[in-house]
C-alpha cells in the first residue's frame, strides 16, 4: 500500500502546505509546469518525486523528467502527462498509446481544472489534481492525495489550498 500525494501546475510556486499535506505520503507525483528546480528540491525534502515536464518547463527540468512517465505502483499500472486531456476527450499526443495499452490510472495537468473520472471505455481513473500553483485563472488551487493498494485506488482526497 503506498499514499500518494499528486500535485500540478505549480508554476514556480512554494507553498509550505505541501509539506502539511504531503507529509505522510510515500512518494509525490507532479503532472507538469513545474517551472522551476527549486520545487522538485522541496518536495523531494518531504519523500521521492515523480515528475513529467509540461509545456512552460525547459532546460534541467527537460533533462531530468521526460513527458510521458508510464510505472508500475504496486500493482497498478500507471501513466502521467502533462497535457493529456480527458475521457471522451483525449489529447492527440496521447490518445493512440491509452488506446493501445490503457493503464489502470491516467494522470494529466494542464488545464487548472481538478477532475476525477473513471473512463468506462478503457476501464481506467482519469485525476487531474488542477493547479497547486498562483499562476493562471484558477479560483481556488488543489491538491489530490489518495492511496495505492494492490490495482485499487482509494480515499482520495481533493485539497483546496
Amino acid at each position: 500500500m503506498k499514499r500518494i500525494g499528486l500535485l500540478s501546475d505549480t508554476h514556480s510556486y512554494w507553498d509550505a502546505r505541501y509539506t502539511k499535506y504531503f507529509s505522510e505520503c510515500d512518494e509525490i507525483w507532479h503532472a507538469g509546469d513545474i517551472g522551476s528546480m527549486d520545487i522538485i528540491t522541496q518536495l523531494e525534502e518531504i519523500c521521492p518525486v515523480r515528475a513529467v515536464t509540461g509545456n512552460i518547463d525547459g532546460g534541467e527540468l527537460c533533462r531530468c523528467f521526460p513527458k510521458v512517465l508510464r510505472w508500475q505502483c504496486e500493482d497498478a499500472n500507471v501513466m502521467m502527462t502533462h497535457i493529456g486531456g480527458y475521457p471522451g476527450r483525449y489529447d492527440v499526443r496521447i490518445r493512440q498509446q491509452l488506446m493501445q495499452n490503457p493503464p489502470d490510472l491516467f494522470i494529466s495537468g494542464h488545464s487548472h481544472i481538478l477532475k476525477v473520472l473513471y473512463d468506462k471505455s478503457l476501464s481506467l481513473l482519469h485525476i487531474n489534481p488542477g493547479a497547486a500553483g498562483i499562476q493562471g485563472w484558477q479560483q481556488v488551487r488543489t491538491l489530490v492525495r489518495f492511496t495505492v493498494e494492490g490495482k485499487n485506488f482509494k480515499d482520495l482526497e481533493v485539497i483546496e489550498l
